[in-house]
């Protein structure tokens, strides 16, 4: 709430950025701009040890690059295994994070984990249904993955849950949103 990390996405000209916000509780103050501009990328860890996941670019849709921000600058992480934008991060550590689900290359569902340990990215349980646009909460050791999209029209209310040494993911509990 006090300490948030805002980076990437689009601007109001519809352009790639490579823009990093930081947020202090009270105020929005430009941080480092990432190495490569990209959206639908997805982040975990803090604003002082985050992490940049993925995303695409125009000419890249699916995007394997992850950076590391140490509050000031970012820096070049290992490598996704499978290229994706439009995915899911734990919210971990920038030395323990998972990334799942989202669009692989040729536009294709992902169900797969992948889990960083600081330096590179292992393989881990899939999800239930491979699915787009979701959100991820939690640890390398206890995840959650809600909602999400299984292409341009279905939606899903879906909440898998991931512990450590499980090779999938468990069914929830479906939510539904009320306004």
């Amino acid at each position: 709430q006090n300490a948030a990390l805002a980076f990437g996405g689009v601007d109001g000209t519809f352009q790639i950025t490579s823009c990093t916000e930081e947020y202090d509780g009270n105020f929005w103050s430009t941080g480092g701009a990432l190495i490569t501009a990209r959206q639908n990328l997805a982040g975990a860890g803090t604003q002082n040890a985050g992490l940049a996941i993925g995303g695409g670019t125009f000419g890249s849709p699916a995007g394997s690059c992850t950076e590391e921000y140490n509050g000031t600058a970012w820096s070049t992480g290992g490598a996704l295994i499978v290229s994706r934008n439009s995915g899911a991060g734990g919210d971990g550590t920038q030395n323990a994070a998972l990334a799942f689900g989202g669009v692989g290359t040729g536009y294709v569902l992902l169900s797969c984990t992948e889990e960083y340990n600081g330096t590179s990215w292992g393989s881990e349980g899939a999800l239930i249904t491979a699915k787009a646009n979701l959100a991820g909460a939690g640890t390398t050791s206890a995840a959650l993955a809600f909602g999400g999209t299984l292409g341009s029209s279905t939606v899903l209310n879906a909440t898998e849950e991931y512990t450590v040494g499980s090779t999938t993911y468990t069914p929830v509990k479906t939510f539904t949103y009320d306004d």
